[in-house]
């Protein structure tokens, strides 16, 4: 062997006994540590989060330049997070990976500095973006470099909205300014018992007001899952909840420019179904689960459900209809009737605008008696986040298709992807009544004095309440108007949905010139 070859050799040699002091970290100790809470390591998450073997990493080598506090004896090669690239069912995929192993995952300068490279990569090349967080927070030995550190992410964050998906995944502590960032991407997933999100932690909230609370009951994923509806996802093993981020992932498309994948299902079946014609009671009270109905227009009866535990009167998530993913928004008569109020409009006014984002079309089932009434709604703003829900349907340019199966009564029928906010193809059961109310409450409203005046006064109003309906709660009322497009036969819903979806997949519709509207936020 030549002198050359061996000083080459020599190099390579140096450089894989670098990268595999790389890939420990903060050291065995502190890996077996994670170990022992029952975490993975950042590259262990990485590489389940992407197909095997294609997760490539980059900024390996770089280390913290801070000096202060005996830091500039302390450096490890990546700091404290790893970021690369990899494929997700074949497709490319960005990520990166807080490392709780060095320095407690602390945010630094440099670390910052990575999250944002490999940010900036995803939008050029349009790739989605997934970061798991497992951090102490800002590195406090850095000071305002840290703080600044923050900012820079939260910028590209804000800067890339709408333009790649953006998925963050809470995996341990996620504290203070932290909590920012995943709470501007557009999902988030939470493992129990391990992931935790707050602003200030329980210590402080005891200094300050007085209040006992747990880590876990503060900022938990039951907590917000269920309380907050900061998190869309919550899974029991880190495992699972990987295995679900790759899940969405395949319903998505990489960018807000590209068309949304198409999958081609083992049953796409478009041939009538009549069980549809029997899920819905014909009693107007009577509950019944709208995700009986999904599952029988869904390809395979495959449903992800977004923000499953929050606001339960709506159901929102993902399905494919003859292989197209579609973002299905449903009010739900199981809870609480299916009525909107603030949670609700919320939850579904952020989903319509992220498939909106995403060239993802909405499918909307409707059947909504009207808003929530009470001082608590009306205290805590329903008339403003109502209107977020307005402003959101009114404002998606996408495929629009809505099909009422039993009652859309007053603003809650303008509200759900009614024609009047620009819904493309509206379709409705027999069953739909569209009615500014019930017929009870308008019976008794508009014909109060002709009842109180009747020798057989409940007689008399339920003449009055069957004429009324049959005048004007029917769904041939509105189909006259050209208020609905169609009434159609409930065993033919899924095939009329994929005729819909093929008829407007070059749909081309604008907003008036401006920056950007102004959201009853």
């Amino acid at each position: 062997m030549t002198a050359e070859k061996r000083v080459i050799d020599q190099k390579l040699e140096s450089l894989e006994q670098l990268r595999s002091q790389a890939r420990k970290g903060g050291g065995q100790q502190r890996i077996d540590q994670q170990h022992g809470r029952g975490k993975l390591t950042a590259r262990e998450r990485l590489a389940l989060l992407m197909d095997e073997g294609t997760f490539e990493e980059i900024d390996t080598f770089v280390t913290h330049r801070a000096t202060e506090f005996g830091l500039a004896d302390r450096k490890f090669l990546g700091d404290a997070v790893v970021t690369g690239h990899g494929k997700v069912e074949g497709r490319q995929v960005f990520a990166f990976a807080q490392d709780f192993t060095v320095f407690g995952g602390s945010l630094s300068e440099v670390v910052s500095q990575k999250i944002c490279k490999v940010m900036d990569l995803a939008a050029k090349t349009g790739c989605p973006v997934v970061g798991i967080n497992d951090s102490g927070g800002a590195r406090i030995q850095e000071g305002a470099l840290s703080l600044g550190a923050y900012g820079d992410i939260f910028l590209k964050n804000t800067m890339y909205s709408g333009v790649i998906p953006q998925i963050s995944v809470i995996m341990g502590p996620s504290a203070g300014g932290a909590v920012y960032s995943p709470a501007i991407t557009d999902f988030i997933f939470m493992v129990k018992e391990l992931g935790q999100m707050y602003i200030t932690g329980p210590d402080v909230i005891k200094a300050v007001t007085g209040e006992d609370v747990t880590h876990e009951q503060l900022g938990g994923a039951a907590t917000h899952a269920t309380r907050s509806g900061v998190a869309q996802f919550v899974y029991d093993s880190e495992e699972e909840c990987l295995e679900e981020v790759r899940h969405l992932l395949s319903f998505l498309p990489s960018n807000n420019i590209e068309d949304t994948p198409m999958v081609l299902s083992r049953n796409s079946s478009s041939l009538p179904d009549p069980d549809l014609r029997y899920l819905v009671p014909d009693d107007a009270n009577r509950a019944y689960d709208v995700r009986d109905i999904i599952y029988k227009l869904a390809d395979d009866e495959e449903f992800l459900e977004v923000h499953q535990s929050y606001a339960p009167n709506i159901v929102v998530g993902f399905a494919r209809i003859d292989g197209r993913s579609v973002g299905i928004v449903a009010n739900q008569p199981a809870h609480l009737a299916g009525v909107l109020d603030i949670n609700a409009s919320n939850k579904s006014a952020r989903f319509v605008r992220f498939c909106d984002c995403f060239n993802i079309p909405l499918v909307t089932l409707v059947d909504v008696p009207g808003f929530m009434p009470g001082v608590e709604q009306e205290y805590g703003g329903i008339i403003r986040h109502g209107a977020k829900l307005i402003f959101a349907y009114a404002e998606a340019t996408v495929p629009k298709i809505a099909v009422i199966t039993r009652k859309a009564y007053g603003g809650a029928y303008i509200v759900m992807s009614s024609k009047h906010l620009r819904s493309d193809m509206n379709l409705v059961w027999p069953s739909a009544e569209i009615a500014v109310m019930g017929a009870e409450g308008a019976v008794n409203i508009i014909y109060r004095e002709e009842i109180s005046k009747a020798k057989n006064s409940e007689k008399k109003r339920k003449e009055l309440v069957d004429d009324y309906q049959e005048k004007f709660t029917n769904p041939y009322v509105a189909a006259s108007y050209g208020f609905v497009d169609d009434v159609i036969d409930p065993a033919d819903t899924r095939l009329r949905i994929v005729k819909a979806l093929e008829m407007l997949q070059n749909k081309r519709d604008t907003m008036p010139a401006k920056k950007h509207g102004n959201i009853p936020l």
